[in-house]
């Protein structure tokens, strides 16, 4: 075997000093949930600085031909058993007192170890060259990407430069600030300090809602001076990006484009500090996902804990119970299942992975399959009972993956999700399986998205006994709630009357005293299905417009049904409101009633529009009531007559939802009449393009209306179509576009029979889709799991009654 020193000498070109700019994962593997704490450690590739488990770094070594890695293992330092754990006697986190937020304490080691042997050297070590030592310490002094992905997250917004950057006034007052040893002006505070770049004066900031922080000396300087600007000391390093510089009269963290010329006038060098403090994002993310919620909340049952495959938890990142209720059911359907993690390795996914692993979705699901599904990390903790009274138990509790990267990249191409704000479960779902999508767009058999997806059917019959329809594709059922089918109507009546009787008396009505309404499901699917008056309907067989009747059905049923229930609605003043509702959901439903099977023998079709002068009779027009209330809530005129439009005048809220999820359109802001005109030219575009687009699997028609609303270019076309899934050259409500029978848009979808089982819940607990919390229930070998984010334990009362989300699989005739 050679020496290891000449091993690390003639590696040397291949290991890398790093950059500020540069990602380096020192946290977690790139490919599993293997961390530092990892039995076999963590591997930090000194060239590219992705970190690899034990049983990952040789398919890294093999793909980039890379030996030389740093090794951080990390072991739990011991503590005495005996030492007493103080009960909190204030509502307070890190104070005297209060909580206790601390961790276990770890102890770090590392090694130098060079594959494919797994030859190591200690370090630190003086023999070691000096450009490993470099790189090392390099390594060790950087903040993780994944602890700066979570803080650039936990900002919510990407920070603006500030309007007070470019033009801000410096005093030249002589002062230069020493390269340490920095204290409040006006207190002993010597942490959390805040530099003015106006004055150069150091004071410390804002005293935190815990007790923590400053005496408020920085604010109460601004309050007296208006000097705009300071940057938080002890978070200047090369990297100026990251600096946190706070605007007071903005009143948020900004970018300082100027901050390098800023920091010279009072004699800072930034290139020669090294990073100490934590920046405001940062102490705001600890004090949120450090804190121990189980202190606090009182679990209503003893639910006995789960463990090992396909029971594994999901560490909540703050704020991502959206995200980990609605992976858990995904992961639970069998077409997610078998293709990230049955059908596909996690080498295999490396493998055909780029360069950088935690930027590719197909890797990094296939990541999180594998560490929900294969019970490697849904191992028991046992920890012993804390009350001393008690018998010396031990309960299961498993830790849980966190899903950090796996976020990231889903949130990529999102702004509301790549934030640690609260999201709705459904608009997640909903991003993610278009992301799925895209991501198999080359192979369609391998998507598993497509399980989910149906075709949906408008029939509009005329009052000339004429038919058109209008097809799209969706993923779920999204259902009103006919509260006026109620089964306990006569106890809602006394209830309403009990309730006025105490609020007579000044008396306010407990909790297990109210009495909520029960809906039955079936009531929901029949109200979808029901036939419905469109008013102003232009016909084309009348020349006039008339009053139409809509009915809808489904063309396609897919394996597995999502059923969501409309539970907020809009109240006056547009405060979104919560249906405070019961559904009474079977076990098994059946569908088969609502199955619609296109032109029927007998049914004529309604003519198409007659061109030239009598066109502007033919477009259809925007409710002006419709598009005034959308224009006082601040959206765009146009783009409100076009939401008017495209959702058949059918109420403001339908067409506010459909303005929220096509404001990115490329064509949002074509006039409506070029759009009327544009049916007749989609016969000019490139039938070359055309072609192209037919060859990827989609209909001529879609590849006609895309090119002509991307300007011809394919892949804003590709784009353009996987952004607008409904769209159709006959998808408007208006007669005017069809007398054929449309070409089926649901070929190659699955199908089946209309019988349904219930497999999974999302439940929502709040006022409203972006505050709250998400739990999920899935039926499991033969009983019903609670996913509570990092929590899996046997379901005692399932609360199917109270799902936002409902999952069925189709069953097999």
């Amino acid at each position: 075997m050679s020496d290891p020193m000449d091993l690390i000498r003639s590696n040397l070109s291949r290991v890398r000093i790093p950059e500020p700019t540069n990602r380096i994962y020192k946290q977690e593997c790139c490919l599993s949930f293997d961390t530092p704490r990892s039995e076999g450690g963590l591997f930090i590739d000194m060239n590219t600085f992705l970190a690899f488990g034990k049983d990952c770094v040789a398919w890294n070594y093999e793909k980039t031909g890379n030996k030389v890695y740093l090794h951080i293992k990390q072991t739990k330092k011991v503590v005495a058993e005996d030492r007493p754990l103080k009960k909190p006697t204030l509502l307070g986190i890190g104070i005297d007192g209060g909580f206790d937020n601390s961790e276990l304490e770890y102890e770090e080691t590392y090694t130098i170890v060079i594959l494919p042997d797994h030859v190591t050297l200690p370090f630190p070590s003086v023999e070691l060259p000096e450009k490993v030592r470099l790189a090392v310490d390099a390594i060790l002094m950087a903040e993780g990407a994944e602890r700066k992905e979570q803080v650039a997250a936990w900002i919510a917004d990407k920070k603006q430069t500030s309007a007070y950057a470019m033009d801000l006034q410096q005093i030249e007052n002589g002062v230069i600030v020493p390269p340490s040893g920095w204290k409040c002006i006006k207190c002993d505070k010597t942490d959390n300090l805040w530099l003015n770049l106006t004055d150069g004066m150091i004071l410390c900031g804002r005293k935190n809602w815990d007790g923590t922080g400053g005496n408020n000396h920085a604010i109460d300087h601004y309050n007296e001076t208006h000097y705009p600007l300071a940057v938080k000391l002890g978070t200047i390093t090369a990297d100026l990006e990251a600096a946190d510089v706070f605007s007071y009269p903005e009143d948020e963290s900004v970018l300082d484009p100027l901050l390098a010329q800023h920091l010279a006038h009072f004699g800072i060098d930034f290139s020669s500090l090294q990073k100490t403090e934590m920046t405001t994002a940062e102490r705001e993310l600890d004090q949120n996902t450090n804190f121990d919620w189980n202190r606090i909340q009182e679990s209503g049952q003893d639910v006995e804990p789960i463990c090992g495959p396909g029971y594994t938890g999901l560490v909540n990142l703050g704020n991502s119970c959206y995200l980990a209720a609605t992976m858990q059911v995904v992961f639970s359907t069998h077409s997610f299942y078998s293709r990230y993690h049955r059908n596909q390795s996690l080498k295999v996914a490396f493998e055909m992975a780029p360069a950088d692993p935690t930027v590719d979705l197909n890797m990094q699901l296939t990541k999180l399959a594998h560490g929900l599904l294969s019970g490697k990390y849904s191992i028991p903790d046992l920890e012993k009972d804390d009350n001393a009274n008690a018998t010396s138990t031990a309960r299961a509790k498993q830790q849980g993956i966190p899903p950090r990267m796996f976020k990231a990249v889903i949130a990529a191409s999102h702004p509301e999700f790549s934030t640690m704000r609260q999201q709705d479960a459904l608009e997640f779902f909903l991003h993610f399986l278009d992301q799925v999508e895209r991501a198999n767009a080359g192979k369609p058999e391998l998507d598993p998205a497509k399980s989910f997806k149906f075709g949906v059917e408008d029939r509009i019959l005329c009052s000339s006994g004429k038919v058109t329809y209008n097809s799209r594709l969706d993923y779920i059922l999204s259902l009103n709630i006919p509260l006026h089918e109620a089964t306990n109507k006569q106890e809602l009546e006394e209830f309403h009357k009990f309730k006025a009787e105490k609020i007579s008396e000044g008396k306010e009505v407990s909790s297990d005293e109210i009495v909520r309404p029960r809906v039955p499901l079936e009531a929901c699917l029949a109200n979808f299905s029901a036939p419905e008056e469109i008013h102003d309907f232009y016909s084309t067989a009348l020349k006039a417009k008339t009053t139409a009747i809509k009915t809808t059905g489904l063309t396609s049923f897919p394996d597995y049904l999502v059923l969501h229930m409309r539970k907020f609605v809009m109240e006056a003043g547009w405060v979104p409101k919560k249906l405070d509702v019961y559904i009474d959901v079977p076990d098994i439903i059946d569908i088969s009633h609502i199955r619609s099977n296109g032109l029927q023998p007998g049914e004529e079709l309604l003519p198409e529009g007659v061109p030239g002068d009598e066109v502007e009779s033919n477009k259809p027009l925007p409710n002006e009531d419709i598009v005034s209330q959308l224009v006082s809530m601040g959206f765009n005129h146009h783009h409100c007559e076009k939401a008017a439009i495209r959702t058949s005048n059918a109420g403001v809220e339908e067409a506010m939802n459909w303005l929220l999820s096509h404001m990115e359109d490329p064509d949002i802001d074509v006039p409506i009449s070029q759009e009327a005109q544009g049916a007749d030219t989609l016969s000019s575009v490139d039938q070359s393009k055309v072609d192209t687009l037919i060859s990827f699997g989609f209909q001529e028609e879609i590849a006609r209306k895309a090119l002509k609303a991307s300007g011809g270019d394919i892949e804003k076309a590709t784009d353009w179509i996987f952004s607008n899934p409904e769209a159709s050259v006959s998808s408007d409500m208006d007669a005017t576009t069809s007398n054929t029978t449309p070409t089926p848009i649901d070929a190659g979808l699955p199908d089946g029979g209309g019988r349904y089982r219930l497999i999974g819940i999302v439940s929502h607990i709040g006022t409203s889709t972006q505050c709250g919390h998400y739990v999920a229930h899935i039926f499991k070998d033969g009983r019903w799991v609670i996913f509570n984010d990092d929590k899996v334990g046997a379901s005692v009362n399932p609360p199917k009654d109270m799902g936002y989300l409902y999952f069925f699989e189709r069953l097999n005739s």
